[in-house]
């Protein structure tokens, strides 16, 4: 049965459409992923699910029957309550029944006869009810829930408004969760998470008896707990098989074949249109009943031909390099410790971080990771030890919060104030790589999304070209494209880098060590997250290298630009043959004119060049039939 149907949906908001949908269902125990980039409309499409908003056009059919859960309908209102109390709130109805039961067993106590009857008969149906609908266990599922998402004995029970407004959104998020909803909208969960709430959420879902739609630029959790992608791309909804990396493959297929189905018509609508061209210049009548065939032909296919592919967007051009090269002992940490009041963050820590590293550190929210980064970025001072920086360190730090943005400049100012040594002109260029255009490069940074504001941020650093980069949380506010092309420009840096980050995909992509912080010690892993992942489970010692795990994914996009540049080195070659050709031309008429007959010198020379330019000839031609064997197969 479907719960939700969306028929011919279209939204807009200011004469910008945002989306359009054919049909589209989602039923019971689907677990889709909604993908698409920030400010596509996913957001709104939940409002429009929860009947919030109406659409443009079209219809978001609801079933009578079941009941759709929104965490901003779970939003903690009241602050005096304890953490516990505002969770159990979500089971109201049971805490009415338990004390309705206790209501009775008084009455049970003191009554006799038929009243008596009566009563132990509705106390006994109550306390089934009670029992089926999950009252011996409401507690400790709230209990359980505020536990797995992080919250300390001491959380669970101080009052709401004492929290943070992360903890409150937890608490929200628990709510949801436990709502006993037939279809769950998740807009972002992760996103307050460290990394074992992260996976208690993972698995609560995988066990959830329900449907759920869960936005998230989170990949590695969109891979472990769906199995339909809904996306917003090129302004329309798709719903695919597949969590996020089997979608990501499909589409990539759907697009292709799109492409070559759209120019296969282009090209038979040119031929036709060329058979009727040459059979208007034959003049004759039977040529007409030729021509009005064709024209049919067209008509039917310019019908069936639709709109042009939609091209992939355009993600930010990011590339690191290095002012200076470094040396081979970038940063050295000596026994440094650090506390707060009584509680203690970590002791005695000592580190060496070697050229080429990519050390990412790794734990649950408060163990002390941000504090260490800050320490490692000289912005904090340990209590005890030293932080020291090889010679020719020059650091590039982004912090979480953004904090080294003025709000008050706008966007280019915000550049040009950081980078003196480039004009206006190259940092206009610059803010269009990152895709601010136009008029946008005015925008004030304090109206800019929390996306905008971390993109800023990353080009500040590329431009001050540092050989180690220190990031906290540098994925936080960016969308699924925008992370890529951050992996991609740090896979490709030949620099340092230390991170601080809760997203496992990237970890797991660019990770050579990891700094984990565990219940009673800092320790240094080699690998990635799965190398961490085996380290908390026992199954691998500490130092083993595990084989690297193969995104496939990953891999086809490698293998696509791969194929890419192949084909731009081909056209290279066809050029260089076009020059080489006039070269040996040139230098052949040269040879036979009598001028050069009777210079020797000129003669050796010229007869030199032409087996030069020969050779090259040769080696050109073997490589550019190598590349076309390459490529034919690939096609």
């Amino acid at each position: 049965m479907a719960l939700v149907s969306l028929q011919n949906l279209e939204m807009s908001f200011l004469d910008r459409l945002l989306f359009t949908a054919s049909n589209i269902n989602v039923y019971e125990n689907d677990r889709i992923g909604f993908i698409g980039e920030n400010g596509s409309g996913k957001t709104t499409l939940f409002r429009l699910l929860c009947g919030e908003l109406e659409p443009t056009s079209g219809q978001v059919i609801i079933s009578k029957s079941i009941k759709i859960g929104y965490a901003e309908q779970h939003a903690c209102r009241e602050l005096s309550k304890t953490a516990y109390e505002e969770m159990l709130t979500v089971f109201s109805h049971l805490s009415e029944m338990e004390k309705e039961l206790n209501e009775l067993h008084s009455k049970v106590d003191a009554a006799k006869g038929e009243e008596l009857s009566q009563l132990i008969a509705k106390q006994d149906a109550l306390t089934e009810r009670f029992q089926r609908e999950g009252g011996l266990t409401y507690k400790n599922m709230a209990r359980s829930a505020l536990l797995g998402l992080g919250f300390s004995e001491e959380e669970i029970n101080s009052p709401v408004g004492n929290l943070s407004g992360g903890q409150r959104t937890k608490i929200s998020l628990g709510k949801l969760l436990l709502s006993d909803s037939d279809l769950i909208l998740l807009d972002e969960p992760t996103n307050h998470l460290d990394i074992n709430s992260v996976e208690w959420l993972e698995g609560f879902l995988q066990n959830f008896k329900g449907a759920f739609i869960v936005i998230s630029h989170d990949r590695y959790f969109l891979d472990r707990v769906t199995d339909k992608t809904l996306e917003i791309y090129g302004k329309k909804l798709y719903l695919g098989k597949g969590s996020f990396t089997r979608y990501m493959e499909l589409k990539e297929e759907r697009l292709l074949s799109e492409q070559r189905e759209y120019e296969k018509t282009l090209k038979e609508i040119k031929r036709l249109e060329d058979i009727i061209e040459q059979q208007r210049r034959f003049n004759r009548e039977r040529n007409y009943i030729v021509i009005a065939s064709r024209e049919k032909q067209i008509e039917r296919l310019k019908e069936n031909l639709g709109d042009p592919p939609v091209p992939p967007s355009k993600a930010m051009r990011l590339k690191f390099e290095e002012r200076i090269e470094s040396p081979n002992e970038v940063l050295t940490i000596r026994e440094i410790s650090k506390s707060y009041g009584e509680k203690r963050l970590f002791s005695n820590l000592s580190l060496t971080v070697k050229k080429g590293e990519r050390l990412m550190i790794v734990g649950p929210n408060g163990c002390g990771k941000s504090t260490l980064i800050k320490i490692i970025a000289k912005h904090l001072t340990p209590d005890t030890g030293a932080v020291f920086y090889g010679p020719n360190i020059v650091v590039g730090y982004f912090d979480q919060t953004l904090s080294g943005l003025n709000d008050e400049n706008s966007c280019i100012e915000e550049v040009y104030n950081s980078c003196l040594d480039k004009s206006i002109p190259e940092l206009r260029n610059y803010l269009a790589a990152f895709n601010f255009k136009g008029d946008d490069i005015e925008k004030k940074v304090g109206s800019l999304s929390g996306g905008e504001k971390a993109k800023l941020a990353l080009l500040k650093l590329m431009l001050k070209r540092p050989n180690l980069l220190i990031l906290d949380e540098p994925t936080n506010h960016l969308d699924i494209m925008s992370r890529e092309a951050l992996e991609q420009a740090l896979s490709d840096y030949s620099g340092t880098i230390i991170a601080v980050s809760h997203d496992r995909y990237f970890i797991n992509r660019l990770a050579t060590n990891l700094l984990a912080f565990t219940a009673d010690v800092v320790k240094e892993i080699d690998g990635n997250y799965d190398s961490y992942l085996s380290f908390q489970q026992g199954t691998a010692p500490e130092s083993s290298k595990p084989e690297k795990k193969v995104n496939e994914y990953k891999r086809r996009k490698e293998e696509e630009s791969l194929r890419r540049k192949r084909q731009t080195r081909l056209k290279k070659i066809e050029a260089e043959l076009q020059e080489v050709s006039k070269e040996l031309e040139e230098t052949n008429t040269l040879l036979q004119s009598p001028e050069v007959a009777s210079d020797y010198e000129r003669l050796t020379e010229l007869t030199a060049k032409l087996s030069a330019l020969s050779e090259k000839e040769e080696e050109l031609l073997a490589e550019y039939l190598q590349l076309e064997e390459i490529l034919s197969e690939q096609n």
